[in-house]
C-alpha cells in the first residue's frame, strides 16, 4: 500500500503523528529523489532470486504483459564472482520491462537444494513490491486466475474507503508476496504518464519497494542520511478495518514512512508492524538468498560508493563492469541487500529517465 496522489486527503484522515514513536523523523511534504544533491536517479529494478526461473519468469510474465529484453546463461566470470562474493558463481538472469522499471529473476545453481519460505505480512524484510492496474483490466483477477495464493480476505481488491484504489496482497508459486492495487478512472487520470502507459498498450506497471522493519525510525533516518533527502510522509494505523482485510490480521497496529523515488509512481515505503510485531533481524541477508532485492540508479556509481562506505553502508565488492552497467551490492542497516547501478550508456534504454517516459 503506497501513497497515491489521489488517496492524500483519506489517508491523511487515516494518519495519526506519533510525538512518542515515530518522533525522530525529519520529513518533507514535497522531497522527491531529486532533491538530493547525490548522483541518484531512483528505483532502476526490483530484483528477484528464483528455485525455478522458468516457471516464475512465465507467472509473472503471464500476468503482467512485461516484455522480456534479456536472458543469459552465466558461469566462469571474474567480474560475477566479486559482485557476488562467491567463487565459481553460476546463475541465470532473465529481464522483464515494466513500463517504469525493470524486473530481473535470477536462479542461482547453488540454491538448487534450499528450501522455500513465504514472506509474512509482517516481515522483516523486503516484504514485496507492488502491480498497478486500472480497474477495468484488474491485475488482481489475472493474478488470480494465474494461481496467485490471495492473503487478502475477500474475493476482491479492498476498497480502503472509496477514494477509488482498491489493495491486496498475494504470493506468487515460491512464496514471494506481492502487491495490487487498482486504479479507477479518477485516480489514475491524476498521473498523466499511467493512462499514456495504457494509451500505449501496457497493462500494468509497477510502483515500489516495501521494506519492513523492527525499528522504523531507525531505517528512515539511515535512508534519509545514505540518500539526502528525506520522507514525505509518516503515520501510524491502528485496527483499520479494511487494511485489516488487506493484511489479513486481527487488531492490526502498524507504522509506515514514505521516500518519493520519483514525481509520482515510485516510491520507497517503510512499516513496522506493532500487532503482530514485526520481529529483529539483525543479521545480513546474503545477496543470493532466495527473495527480494533492488537498485538505485546513479550518475556516478564510483562517487556514490566512495560515498556511502564513508557513511558506513557495507559492500560486498568494489564496482564491478557487467557488460552494458556498472553494479555493486550493498546490505542496508536492517541486512536488507540493495544495489548502485550505472549504465554505461548515459542513454541508455534502460537507464531511468527513459525508462520513466
Amino acid at each position: 500500500m503506497k501513497n497515491i496522489a489521489a488517496s492524500t486527503l483519506l489517508l491523511s484522515s487515516m494518519i495519526t503523528h506519533l510525538s512518542f514513536a515515530i518522533d525522530q523523523i525529519a520529513i518533507d511534504p514535497e522531497a522527491t529523489i531529486h532533491d538530493s544533491p547525490t548522483t541518484l536517479m531512483g528505483v532502476n529494478h526490483i530484483g528477484l532470486s528464483v528455485k525455478d526461473l522458468d516457471a516464475t519468469l512465465a507467472f509473472y510474465q503471464r500476468v503482467t504483459g512485461f516484455e522480456l529484453v534479456h536472458r543469459k546463461s552465466i558461469s566462469n566470470s571474474e567480474a560475477a564472482d566479486t559482485l557476488y562474493g562467491i567463487d565459481n558463481v553460476e546463475y541465470e538472469i532473465a529481464v522483464l520491462e515494466a513500463p517504469n522499471m525493470l524486473f530481473e529473476f535470477i536462479e542461482f545453481k547453488h540454491n538448487a537444494n534450499k528450501a522455500l519460505e513465504v514472506m509474512p505480512v509482517y516481515g522483516p524484510g523486503m516484504t514485496h513490491t507492488c502491480f498497478q492496474s486500472a480497474v477495468g483490466d484488474s491485475v488482481y483477477d489475472r493474478f488470480r486466475d494465474a494461481g496467485a495464493t490471495i492473503l487478502s480476505r475477500g474475493d476482491d481488491a479492498v476498497d480502503l474507503g472509496g477514494y477509488g484504489v482498491y489493495y491486496a496482497y498475494a504470493y506468487d508459486p515460491e512464496g514471494n508476496m506481492f502487491e495490487m492495487e487498482l486504479l479507477d478512472p479518477g485516480p489514475l487520470a491524476t498521473v498523466e504518464r499511467k493512462v499514456q502507459w495504457i494509451d500505449e498498450g501496457h497493462r500494468s506497471w509497477m510502483t515500489q519497494v516495501a521494506l519492513v522493519t523492527h525499528d522504523i525510525n531507525r531505517l528512515t533516518n539511515w535512508y534519509a542520511k545514505i540518500m539526502e533527502f528525506s520522507p514525505y510522509r509518516v503515520g501510524e494505523y491502528a485496527d483499520h478495518p479494511r487494511m485489516i482485510e488487506v493484511a489479513d490480521a486481527d487488531n492490526l497496529s502498524l507504522m509506515a514512512s514514505w521516500f518519493r523515488m520519483d514525481d509520482r509512481a515510485k516510491t520507497l515505503e517503510f512499516w513496522q508492524y506493532q500487532n503482530p510485531v514485526t520481529p529483529t533481524f539483525m543479521g545480513k541477508r546474503g545477496v543470493t538468498d532466495f527473495g527480494y532485492s533492488y537498485s538505485i540508479e546513479v550518475g556516478d556509481i564510483q562517487a556514490e560508493y566512495s560515498r556511502m562506505k564513508n557513511l558506513g553502508v557495507e559492500f560486498v565488492s568494489e564496482p564491478v563492469l557487467l557488460n552494458d552497467y556498472w553494479q555493486v551490492y550493498a546490505n542496508d542497516i536492517d541486512g536488507n541487500v540493495f544495489a548502485l547501478r550505472q549504465w554505461v550508456d548515459p542513454n541508455s534504454p534502460y537507464s531511468v529517465p527513459n525508462l520513466e517516459l
